[in-house]
């Protein structure tokens, strides 16, 4: 958990993403990292020096394999409130509009039930899961199919909803939050959509994997350049 803690103590402190009396809804789809970012707000909750409220929303998508006992119990230990938000994600994309590529259209239903339930709770602050791999994914993915060099912000507020999210593992690797899962031997779902593996998201994570290997600082290099570039307002 110290690890965990780091990466959470860096990332919120570089960018400033919390606030003495903020309510923060934790979006836990129940996969490794909404689980890692609950347990590691929990802890950081104890002793940060600003006071901070938890609540943990799952959006319940409707497929067969959503365990939301499983979400409801990880909560219950740890002591943070549950609440589950049932959808009809699962009906929309797959069975009505029988999507293709459903990714985008998932995440933006998704995203507006989070959105609207926790401003039913009385929440100013929407915490994501995003690792850093998930932020090099983003970069590649957006560079080399959509010809923009972007990534997902650390920070960014919503107009619309007045809510601001924030991302606090975004120094945390994906091999690093795998350790700690393990260590803590914490189950997780085991299968959090029906497009896991299939992505185009996968082949980044592939492509990056292979890049790895031939340029051992490739990583290192891309989150630096990011951060040089000021892209979506990120930082040194």
């Amino acid at each position: 958990m110290q690890k965990i803690l780091g990466y959470l103590r860096k990332a919120i402190e570089h960018y400033n993403m919390i606030e003495e009396g903020d309510k923060i809804a934790i979006a836990l789809s129940g996969g490794k990292d909404s689980i890692t970012l609950l347990k590691g707000l929990n802890a950081l909750q104890r002793f940060y020096p600003k006071h901070f409220e938890l609540v943990a929303i799952s959006v319940n998508p409707g497929f067969e394999f959503f365990d939301s006992s499983l979400l409801e119990k990880i909560c219950n230990e740890t002591g943070v409130e549950y609440i589950e938000a049932k959808s009809d994600i699962k009906e929309i994309v797959f069975d009505i509009r029988k999507e293709k590529n459903p990714c985008s259209l998932c995440a933006n239903l998704r995203r507006g039930i989070l959105n609207s339930t926790a401003i039913e709770h009385g929440c100013n602050k929407l915490a994501l899961g995003h690792n850093e791999d998930d932020v090099l994914e983003t970069f590649f993915l957006n560079m080399l199919f959509a010809g923009n060099l972007s990534t997902f912000a650390p920070v960014s507020y919503m107009d619309r909803s007045k809510m601001t999210v924030i991302r606090p593992l975004i120094y945390a690797s994906e091999k690093e939050i795998k350790k700690f899962i393990k260590r803590s031997n914490i189950t997780v779902m085991n299968k959090n959509c029906p497009m896991d593996g299939v992505s185009k998201r996968e082949f980044m994570k592939d492509l990056i994997y292979k890049l790895s290997i031939e340029i051992p600082n490739v990583r290192a290099n891309l989150m630096g350049a990011i951060k040089r570039a000021n892209i979506n307002g990120w930082k040194e």
